[in-house]
């Protein structure tokens, strides 16, 4: 059976929360479990910790864990009397000093109370994804007095975005800290920073982490305009990024979007850092049993960019059809990667090594996707080594060998990549090619005759100490199983 390499992110919700859905799930496909911190309670985050952990243990395998922050969501607020209904042309005021609940056809008021300080004449504001949009014609004081450009019905809790970006409300509020430290103090494998708008916001998430004892890798969400200003540094500060389209697309405008997203995928990879799509990519399965031929085109466009995993949100969190979702998913993941395969492995051969471990890894890309291994078996304590070969374009399997329960589950989000567990701390040197082969053989991944590379190190478990490749047949070491 074909290995999958574009993993699947499933985001968890009432839907998902029954064992035995989220077994369907892990079966079908769901690689990573994103955990949303926007909704519910603490409580309800650590059911679902628990239910990941539990089921993944009980199917044999790892599941990683991404802990997504809510970030400053700047939102109106609610109406008194329910919803209202904007028409074109008619005056309409945000008012940062109005109540909660005491909103009403003339005016509503914004979680965010600097907005009356970012904002001037002239400035559109799109609420609920741009399906209102207002022009502001003046500020007085607390009170931004708009006109309606695109009316609609309009409900609490909405979401704003000034066309172009620009609002300045920090990316890490008091909220995120604390749900940060819980996510921490829960073993999240990842922690999703949104609406980051430089590197110093992933710098600030990386100290908090290693103030609550945490070693959680740091996905940067992309959903600002002044992100894209500051992309190549955000990136390198971050472990992995998230190309969050729904905020994003506000802000830029939707026709912009599918340039930015393929240079991001693209700047990603070339920074050796993984890569998240996301966002209404299979929307229609929130209630449909099966996905638009445009969302199939979506999926596919993703994957042959090289993105390294494709997320569901609603489709799974409160879908109808969550399983379904995941096995989608996976069936068009696996059509576009056998497009993929006939594309030629790119690499550079002017590149300059600073890492030894970097080099082997390349080395070994480059050597397996010329003499058509079957499989490269990497022996890794952090998995550095992995992600470094999964840069590449190949369809041979990268296996991370380590010992380590966290650096199994954080390569789960890794292109083309599958954690293997193993101690090399309890096995004789001279015997570690031959267990590595045969357990390689035992899951089917190869058979006598086939060419398999592996990458360890001479000191064993020693972090970066990835030193050395050999090219082995299978025959060589195989033992026949009976």
């Amino acid at each position: 059976m074909a290995l999958r390499r574009t993993k699947i992110v499933g985001t968890l919700g009432p839907a998902t929360d029954d064992p035995n859905v989220m077994r369907s799930l892990i079966r079908a496909g769901m690689d990573v479990a994103r955990i949303n911190y926007s909704h519910q309670t603490h409580e309800h985050h650590e059911r679902r910790f628990q239910l990941v952990r539990e089921q993944a243990k009980a199917l044999g395998t790892e599941v990683g864990i991404i802990a997504d922050l809510q970030g400053p969501k700047i939102r109106i607020e609610r109406f008194r009397d329910g919803p209202i209904f904007l028409e074109e042309g008619d005056a309409f005021t945000i008012d940062t000093a109005l109540g909660s609940g005491d909103g009403d056809e003339q005016r509503v008021g914004v979680t965010y109370k600097n907005l009356a300080k970012d904002v001037k004449f002239g400035d559109k504001l799109l609420i609920d994804d741009g399906r209102i949009i207002l022009k502001v014609e003046r500020v007085k004081g607390t009170a931004i007095e708009c006109t309606v450009l695109l009316g609609g019905q309009l409900s609490d809790n909405k979401g704003i975005n000034r066309e172009g970006g620009g609002l300045s409300a920090a990316s890490l509020t008091d909220k995120d800290k604390d749900d940060l430290r819980h996510a921490v103090y829960m073993g999240a494998d990842y922690i999703a920073i949104s609406f980051v708008e430089s590197p110093e916001d992933i710098a600030e998430a990386r100290e908090l982490i290693k103030l609550a004892n945490g070693n959680c890798g740091i996905i940067a969400k992309i959903e600002r305009a002044e992100a894209l200003e500051h992309a190549e540094g955000i990136i390198e500060a971050a472990d992995g990024i998230m190309v969050a389209r729904g905020d994003l697309g506000v802000e830029i405008g939707d026709a912009y979007l599918v340039p930015v997203q393929k240079r991001l995928v693209r700047m990603a990879r070339q920074m050796k850092r993984f890569v998240i799509v996301a966002t209404q990519m299979m929307e229609s399965m929130i209630d449909k049993p099966l996905p638009t031929r445009a969302e199939v085109f979506d999926v596919a466009n993703a994957v042959l960019d090289g993105t390294d995993a494709v997320m569901l949100s609603a489709e799974t969190s409160v879908g109808r059809h969550p399983t379904q979702a995941v096995q989608a998913m996976a069936r068009i993941c696996l059509g576009s990667e056998r497009q993929w395969e006939e594309q030629d492995s790119q690499v550079r051969l002017d590149i300059h090594f600073d890492r030894v471990d970097d080099c082997i890894a390349m080395s070994a890309m480059y050597a397996a996707n010329r003499i058509e291994a079957k499989a490269i078996a990497a022996l890794t304590e952090t998995g550095n080594t992995c992600i470094t070969m999964s840069r590449m374009n190949s369809a041979i399997p990268i296996f991370a060998f380590t010992r380590h329960v966290h650096s199994q589950r954080k390569v789960t989000i890794y292109r083309g990549v599958y954690p293997i567990n193993f101690d090399v701390m309890h096995t004789e040197s001279a015997e570690v090619n031959r267990e590595l082969v045969n357990i390689l053989s035992y899951r089917k991944v190869v058979e006598q005759g086939d060419l398999i590379i592996i990458t360890k190190g001479d000191s064993r478990g020693t972090t970066g100490g990835t030193n050395s490749m050999k090219i082995v047949r299978a025959g060589d070491y195989i033992e026949r199983l009976f």
